[in-house]
């Protein structure tokens, strides 16, 4: 089964296809079972969040998806939303290479 992986920023342009495609490159180097990442704005995200695995967004957002998180779904908010390396960090502490590898 996919594992479908969020990214969402304010608009939903610039920065979240940004950071879909570190996403994108970090579950790859993890391994992940056929991931589909799609990225949105802020008001689509928040409203769709709880049909996703993960949610990635800008930390300063992270109050925005305490229901997705409190339903279960991994949330990660990132200081640098184009950082591999801090996704990378985000997805090993939230155990996503064991659930969805």
């Amino acid at each position: 089964m996919a594992t479908k992986i969020l990214c969402a920023c304010a608009n939903g342009s610039g920065t979240s296809l940004m950071m879909q495609m570190a996403v994108e490159r970090v579950a790859k180097k993890l391994n992940l079972k056929d991931p589909k990442v799609h990225h949105c704005a802020l008001a689509e995200g928040t409203s769709t969040a709880k049909t996703y695995d993960i949610v990635c967004f800008p930390r300063n957002f992270e109050n925005m998806f305490a229901d997705a998180k409190a339903a279960g779904i991994i949330t990660v908010p990132l200081k640098n939303v184009m950082s591999d390396k801090e996704i990378e960090e985000k997805f090993l502490e939230a155990g996503v290479d064991k659930k969805f590898a």
